[in-house]
């Protein structure tokens, strides 16, 4: 009898410890990254897409030559000085274009920062020399979705995030959010895309999605937990867990 209720008492033990614990697998991020190596030495650099909110400031030797490229949002208002708030800022329409002072249009969708300088650089020679041109995107942003704690948009100040830091600003993923099957929707060239990525293996840290672009929606999909407790609620699962346990453990004492 005691042999018995023994046996009991560890099988009780064996299976809190079975279905309590969760998979490593499922949980932890880039399990095999002291393994991984990689050969590529990547350099990111977004590229401007339709929509993007700019910053362009033409500097030169002689300010004052400057002037009609860093027009101010209100006319009168502009000072040459070392304080250029107030720049006009240009939106790249739907054709990828933006109308530029004394040059006019100039296309900059699809191309990188520093190939959309090169080519205002260059218009602007003709007028300046040796220009230096600044471009800064303003509504660089992100969204993130799901079984994260904290959804919701987040505008990025560097133009360079990766994958992992934008979790992280939305308070890194709840437990039931599926680190091997994460989406994310990215236009390019005008057509959506849907790329699906795995952060329990260290292998995307080379993908084209360990560096997020502008506009990315990062959406997190919940686990077979949260989608079966979905029926009855997660807290109604735990408290009936808990109940199951209480009424072995209890039946198991009463055996002695």
């Amino acid at each position: 009898m005691k042999s018995s209720s023994f046996l009991k008492i560890v099988l009780l033990f064996i299976s809190i410890l079975l279905f309590s614990c969760a998979s490593r697998k499922k949980v932890v991020y880039m399990q095999d990254i002291d393994s991984h190596s990689s050969n590529e030495n990547v350099n990111y650099e977004p590229k401007l897409q339709n929509d993007d909110l700019l910053s362009i400031i033409v500097s030169a030797e002689q300010p004052e030559l400057t002037i009609p490229f860093n027009m101010p949002q209100i006319q009168g208002n502009y000072q040459v000085n070392e304080n250029q708030d107030g720049i006009k800022t240009y939106l790249i329409d739907s054709y990828g274009n933006i109308q530029f002072p004394i040059i006019g249009k100039i296309k900059l969708a699809g191309l990188t920062r520093a190939e959309a300088v090169k080519s205002i650089e260059t218009s602007v020679k003709e007028y300046i020399t040796n220009p230096i041109i600044n471009i800064r995107i303003l509504n660089f942003k992100i969204s993130v979705l799901g079984e994260v704690t904290k959804p919701g948009n987040y505008k990025i100040a560097s133009e360079r995030i990766t994958l992992l830091e934008a979790l992280s600003q939305a308070g890194d993923l709840t437990i039931y959010g599926m680190r091997n099957n994460i989406l994310i929707i990215r236009e390019i060239d005008g057509k959506k895309t849907y790329n699906r990525v795995d952060i329990t293996n260290a292998d995307f840290i080379d993908s084209p999605y360990y560096y997020l672009s502008q506009n990315d929606l990062i959406v997190v999909q919940p686990n077979k937990t949260k989608v079966n407790s979905s029926v009855v609620g997660p807290n109604v699962v735990v408290t009936l867990s808990a109940l199951s346990l209480i009424t072995t453990i209890f039946l198991i004492i009463r055996t002695f």
